[in-house]
């Protein structure tokens, strides 16, 4: 009796000591640069480099990435962020709590009723400490992960240039501006559709505060990503009713769109649909020549799309925000113009019409082509704010760097809204012109095969590209045309914005 107790004893501490060994085994495998259990593999703050994105130290061999699988069939035990909990900016510090399962050695009465996967969920050290974050993440070295950062086993994109932590920036509060006079007609209905139709301060933070919850999931799957708010809802020109745009990024180069963008976005999709949907409704991924997910918020009924690594986009988000913000007759006429190419179907890029993006850059052509310019280009004028090679983390800094522009032109919105039509319908030279922003000014057409056969073309400030490429019928390029030249005339006879777009109807539909 004695002999086959003592044997049991041993075979008990055997197994410990095995155990502990192939816990310390995986988690020193999967931390490598790591001096406490759990840290993520962040280089030392004394060893990164100056730039954004930094060479990882680290690759995951196939038996970790299988352990990876694993954890991501698990990851909800390792969350404990509320919606209650979020703060954004320099607010509070945010604080969350490790997993009840992982308080402590012994099981909690709770647990007997968790289901059999989430019992298994013990490999780890049971010292756990409370996880205190003090910005939105990525998060710093400092940071206890009660699951290892995770990966998919199948297939991994080619993610080794990762995005390092830093410092969180706060809310992007605009820059106090007051808002042009309005002595005629047209221009107060103009200012009137404005006030009631521009995105207020609370609706951005609802957005933030989505982006926020949505990084802190994300960084389940991939760590060293980044979730970015781009497009209207941040560059100044965005409504009550404008949809959030995310980009995740993921790594420094661009991304294959059509394999390794489309496989991290199933991912993110797969991780939507199983574990937030509490939070998100109708996850949707469209596998486009750009993939994205589309999705809905339920607790702010805000739809959001979601792609990857479109870098450009970030880049122009804050571009677009200084020219909102650097004239006060800009937001106001860029906004009555996207109502009124919507209310006339000429405001969407999917059914081969104008992008909203592509609209804002038509109205900033058109100022800065001025006899006597309302704007100038930016980036010809400060270059080292908007150079394309400026790190990611410091685009935000520009809108707060370039002083307000002092125009002689003293036009009032009525007029302006007048002569964009007209010079889009009667001046701008559509067969041998591009628009350029870059250059504040009409250039020709390049030889290029993306120009070649193109209806519309405008340049994209920083990669180049052309933005209108969706109007790739002739039919939509007529429509459009008569659009511009029908409304034209109309304004000029009335001086009513009820002519060309029903006032009450869009301040309606916001």
């Amino acid at each position: 009796m004695s002999s086959s107790y003592n044997n049991l004893t041993f075979s008990f501490k055997i197994y410990s000591r095995w155990k502990n060994t192939c816990s310390l085994l995986v988690n020193k495998s999967m931390f490598p640069n790591s001096s406490i259990l759990g840290r993520p593999p962040f280089t030392p703050n004394h060893q990164q480099h100056n730039n954004f994105f930094t060479l990882s130290p680290t690759l995951y061999s196939h038996q970790q990435l299988i352990d990876a699988q694993f954890n991501f069939q698990n990851a909800d035990l390792s969350r404990a962020v509320s919606l209650q909990q979020l703060t954004y900016g320099n607010v509070s510090p945010i604080q969350t709590s490790t997993s009840p399962l992982f308080r402590g050695r012994k099981r909690l009465s709770d647990e007997k009723n968790l289901p059999f996967d989430g019992k298994r969920q013990r490999f780890h050290s049971p010292h756990q400490e409370p996880t205190v974050v003090n910005q939105i993440v990525p998060l710093s070295g400092e940071r206890r992960y009660s699951v290892p950062p995770l990966f998919h086993a199948h297939y991994v994109p080619d993610i080794v240039r990762c995005v390092p932590p830093f410092q969180e920036i706060s809310f992007l509060e605009p820059r106090e501006i007051t808002l042009p006079e309005a002595k005629d007609k047209l221009s107060q209905q103009i200012l009137e559709l404005f006030e009631a139709c521009q995105q207020q301060v609370s609706d951005l933070k609802k957005k933030e505060l989505c982006r926020t919850l949505l990084q802190r999931e994300i960084q389940l799957l991939f760590p060293q990503s980044r979730l970015f708010l781009v497009g209207s809802s941040l560059n100044g020109f965005g409504t009550r009713s404008s949809d959030g745009d995310l980009c995740l990024v993921v790594k420094e180069e661009p991304v294959n769109q059509k394999t390794e963008a489309r496989h991290i976005l199933t991912l993110v999709h797969k991780h939507f649909c199983t574990r937030l949907s509490g939070y998100i409704e109708r996850p949707q991924l469209i596998r486009a020549k750009v993939p994205i997910v589309k999705f809905r918020d339920k607790v702010n009924c805000v739809e959001f799309d979601l792609n990857v690594n479109n870098i450009v986009g970030i880049r122009n988000t804050f571009l677009l925000r200084t020219y909102a913000y650097l004239e006060n007759r800009v937001r106001p006429l860029v906004l009555v113009i996207k109502k009124w190419a919507s209310h006339h179907e000429i405001n969407d890029a999917s059914r081969g019409t104008l992008s909203s993006y592509s609209l804002v850059l038509m109205v900033l052509h058109y100022l800065q082509t001025l006899p006597e310019p309302i704007l100038p280009s930016l980036q010809k004028t400060y270059p080292e704010s908007f150079s394309p090679a400026i790190q990611l983390q410091l685009v935000h800094q520009a809108p707060c760097n370039i002083p307000p522009y002092l125009s002689k032109n003293e036009s009032n919105l009525g007029d302006l809204l007048l002569g964009f039509l007209k010079y889009y319908a009667t001046e701008f030279d559509w067969d041998s012109q591009m628009i350029s922003v870059h250059e504040a000014k009409a250039i020709p057409r390049p030889d290029g095969i993306e120009w070649r056969n193109k209806y519309i073309c405008i340049e994209e400030p920083f990669d180049g590209k052309n933005t209108a490429r969706a109007v790739h019928e002739k039919q939509k390029f007529d429509m459009i045309k008569d659009q511009f030249l029908k409304s034209w005339q109309r304004l000029q006879n009335k001086r009513d914005l009820n002519s060309i777009l029903p006032l009450r109807a869009a301040i309606l539909k916001r």
